[in-house]
C-alpha cells in the first residue's frame, strides 16, 4: 500500500498533497543545486590557492573596486533571483490551491488535539448518525473531506504529509483543511507542533478505503457497545465503568466521560497510546497498569489493579468490537 512509508513526504497519495508535493521537489532541486554549486567554487578557490603559494594567496587584501565587480555582482543577483521568483509565485499558487475547504466536500470532521491524542468527531445532519473516536480516521477513498481543527489545551499541529499539509490546531480557535486519499491504505500522521513531554508520541492514521467498506465501518461505530456475556468480561465492564469511567466513555453503558478517549470500538483500531502500542491483549495490559512508565506525563494514571481486575478488564475491552 502506499501509506506503508511513515511519514514519506516525497510522495503524494492526495489532491492536496499533490500540489505541494511539486513546489516540495522543486525547492529542493534548487536548494541542492546551490550547495553543489558552493562547493564547486569553494574548492576551485583551494585549489588555486594550492597552486599559487598555498596561504600567501588567501593573505588580506585591500578591497578595491575593479572594472568587472559590477558585473559579477549583477549577474549574481539575477541569478538567485529567477528561483526566488518561481518560487514565491509557485508557493502563493499552491496556498491557494491547498487552503480552507474545497467546494465539494462530502464528509466533515472535528479534529481537536489534546495532551497527547487525537479526538475525531464526525459530523452529521442527524445527531444519532454523529460519533466520536480517537487517533485513527477513516475517510472514502476519492471523497474530499473538511477537517474542522481545534486545540484543547496548547498548540497542536495537524499533519498527515502524503494527503495534505500542516494546520495548527489553536486552542479558541477553528481552522479548516481537508483531506482526499486518491487510493487506499494507511497514511501516518503526526502532531509537528511542540506541544509539551510527550510530543513525539501524538501520531495518528488516516485509513483510506472504498466507499463500501466505509460505509460498513461508520454503520459499526454508530453501534453501542454489546454486552457482555462472559463473566470475566462482565465483571470487567464493572471494573471499567466504576475505574475507566471517570475519564472515558463506552456508549451503551455507565462509562460516560469525555475527559479521553471514546472506548466504545476501542478494538476497531490498529493502534493505541497514540500511536505508540500495538492494540494488542499485552499492549492493553501494561498500557492500563503502567501508562506513566509508557508515557510519563500523559493524562492516563496508573490503575494499580489486581491480576483478577486486569485480566477482566482487558477480556472486556477486548469485546469492544
Amino acid at each position: 500500500m502506499i501509506g506503508s512509508t511513515p511519514l514519506g513526504y516525497l510522495q503524494a497519495a492526495g489532491e492536496r498533497a499533490h500540489a505541494i508535493l511539486a513546489l516540495t521537489w522543486f525547492t529542493l532541486a534548487v536548494s541542492i543545486l546551490v550547495c553543489v554549486v558552493i562547493a564547486v567554487l569553494l574548492w576551485r578557490a583551494v585549489t588555486r590557492a594550492r597552486a599559487h603559494g598555498g596561504a600567501a594567496e588567501t593573505r588580506a587584501v585591500p578591497v578595491e573596486r575593479g572594472p568587472k565587480a559590477l558585473r559579477w555582482i549583477g549577474v549574481g543577483v539575477s541569478i538567485s533571483a529567477v528561483p526566488l521568483i518561481i518560487t514565491l509565485i509557485w508557493t502563493m499558487v499552491t496556498l491557494a490551491a491547498t487552503s480552507g475547504p474545497p467546494p465539494d466536500t462530502h464528509l466533515t470532521l472535528d479534529v481537536t488535539g489534546h495532551q497527547w491524542w487525537w479526538e475525531v468527531h464526525y459530523d452529521a445532519a442527524q445527531p444519532d448518525q454523529s460519533f466520536t473516536t480517537a487517533n485513527e480516521i477513516h475517510i472514502p477513498v476519492n471523497t474530499r473531506v473538511l477537517v474542522r481543527l481545534r486545540g484543547a489545551d496548547v498548540i497542536h499541529s495537524f499533519w498527515v504529509p502524503k494527503l495534505a499539509g500542516k494546520t495548527d490546531t489553536i486552542p479558541g480557535q477553528t481552522n479548516l483543511a481537508w483531506l482526499q486519499a486518491s487510493a487506499a491504505g494507511r497514511y501516518l500522521g503526526q502532531c509537528t507542533e511542540y506541544c509539551g513531554w510527550q510530543h513525539a508520541h501524538m501520531a495518528l492514521e488516516v485509513v483510506a478505503e472504498s466507499p463500501q467498506d466505509f460505509q460498513r465501518w461508520r454503520a459499526q461505530q454508530l453501534q453501542p457497545a454489546q454486552t457482555p456475556t462472559a463473566p470475566t468480561a462482565q465483571h470487567g465492564l464493572q471494573v471499567v465503568e466504576f475505574r475507566c469511567g471517570l475519564c472515558h466513555q463506552v456508549r451503551g453503558t455507565l462509562a460516560a466521560s469525555h475527559v479521553g478517549p471514546d472506548l466504545t470500538h476501542l478494538m476497531s483500531r490498529h493502534m493505541i497510546a497514540s500511536g505508540m502500542l500495538p492494540n494488542t491483549a499485552g499492549a492493553l495490559s501494561g498500557w492500563i497498569e503502567a501508562a506513566q512508565g509508557i508515557k510519563p506525563g500523559s493524562q492516563m494514571p496508573d490503575q494499580n489493579l489486581s491480576a483478577e481486575e486486569l485480566s477482566d478488564v482487558v477480556a472486556y475491552l477486548e469485546t469492544l468490537q
